[in-house]
């Protein structure tokens, strides 16, 4: 009994799930309230946020495939 309680809660802690770059980016861009535009087409979905000093561009494809562009301005005045 106590091993299946300690197999539980290992299997339970280890399920915790890690976000991903897209995740995290979407996020981050989210708080900074950057436009963000969707497009979905038949063979993919293109996620396009943009703030003032960072743009940042998903292309997901159908066959699972992610590309992501990542824009800095480093203009410090």
């Amino acid at each position: 009994m106590s091993f299946m309680a300690l197999f539980m809660a290992v299997g339970l802690t280890s399920c915790r799930e890690e976000k991903s770059q897209k995740e995290e980016l979407i996020e981050e861009m989210q708080d900074k309230d950057a436009d963000i535009e969707v497009k979905e087409r038949a063979n993919d979905t293109k996620i396009k946020m943009e703030t003032e000093d960072k743009k940042v561009k998903i292309k997901e494809g159908d066959d699972g495939d992610t590309k992501i562009k990542v824009k800095e301005d480093d203009n410090e005045s």
